[in-house]
């Protein structure tokens, strides 16, 4: 008889969970919020009540080999959750002791991005490739890094946090983790609002994103607008792409992946973000790593490639 996995992608905003059978195909899935959580305790018994109802249209419990998990912070060695700047639960928490109490199967954790790097390397556009670096672009700036065709997970469970490099010395502060100037508080969807206000506070110039109300300004605004034409907001995805093509040509000299796969929803915005990326990355590299690594866009669905990364966490077993 069949066996299956479940694979669960917390993220900042949401969380996307699925039944996943060992070809990889995501039979069925979910979402639930992940912001409306104040308490973990609360969160893991929503995801219960909805997961429930998927394992049972799957033939139950029995048949589900384990739970695999991608969180912001995840910890592989541990199963904990660590300081997340993006999750409401602040400081250390046991989540994969928590989900197998609840639920009474396995349960493996690893950082969100790290399970979608191994979903694209199983499933994606890293299919084949030994050396990749993943970067996913959503509430944060998530990364998992490839190299010899293995996940680095460093000497702690977690190395990768490419979103916390600092890329603008006593830059912009970022609420969650105290620091300033990191890749995350620009490159993110909350950087990308963060930015056209600033743009909007410093000038008069005519723009669409005025229509809105200040505090209701966000990554989607701003791409409307720039879409519609907006000078003000093409401006801001252009700003969006240097810091990122930077901070890329910072990476690449570093591992020297073969590519760069860009994920999460910061990637609708097409050429408007990847145009500038790409510029400003290949003008920032010395020229042994000049026009030979490849950007490219995951082609996996947003919502399966974290959930086929997070399974695929228990079919390692």
């Amino acid at each position: 008889m069949d066996s299956f996995v479940v694979g669960i992608d917390i993220g900042g905003t949401g969380t996307k969970f699925g039944i996943v059978d060992n070809l990889g195909n995501v039979l069925s899935s979910d979402v639930m919020s992940t912001r409306g959580h104040e308490q973990i305790h609360t969160f893991i018994d929503e995801l219960y009540e909805k997961l429930s109802v998927l394992i049972e249209n799957v033939g139950g419990f029995g048949r589900i080999k384990g739970i695999g998990v991608g969180a912001p912070n995840g910890n592989v060695y541990t199963g904990t959750i660590e300081y997340a700047p993006n999750l409401p639960w602040k400081g250390i928490i046991p989540l994969a002791k928590l989900l197998q109490d609840k639920f009474k199967l396995p349960v493996k954790l690893t950082n969100d991005a790290n399970a979608a790097a191994v979903g694209e390397m199983m499933y994606g556009a890293a299919k084949g490739m030994k050396d990749f670096i993943l970067i996913a672009l959503g509430t944060g700036v998530g990364s998992g890094i490839v190299a010899n065709g293995q996940l680095i997970y460093g000497h702690d469970g977690m190395a990768g946090e490419l979103g916390h490099t600092i890329i603008i010395p006593d830059g912009r502060l970022h609420p969650g983790t105290g620091k300033k100037g990191s890749l995350e508080s620009y490159a993110s969807a909350t950087g990308v609002a963060k930015s056209a206000v600033e743009i909007l506070n410093n000038t008069d110039r005519p723009s669409l994103m005025r229509n809105t109300p200040v505090e209701k300004i966000d990554s989607k605004v701003v791409f409307d607008a720039a879409i519609a034409g907006d000078e003000v907001a093409k401006e801001v995805f252009e700003f969006t792409g240097r810091i990122l093509g930077i901070s890329l040509a910072n990476f690449v000299m570093f591992s020297s992946p073969e590519a760069i796969i860009l994920f999460g929803g910061l990637t609708k915005a097409g050429d408007l973000i990847l145009k500038p990326t790409r510029e400003h990355m290949e003008a920032n590299l010395i020229e042994v790593f000049q026009n030979k690594i490849k950007i490219l866009v995951s082609h996996l669905k947003e919502s399966d490639a974290a959930i086929l990364g997070a399974s695929a966490l228990m079919w390692e077993n």
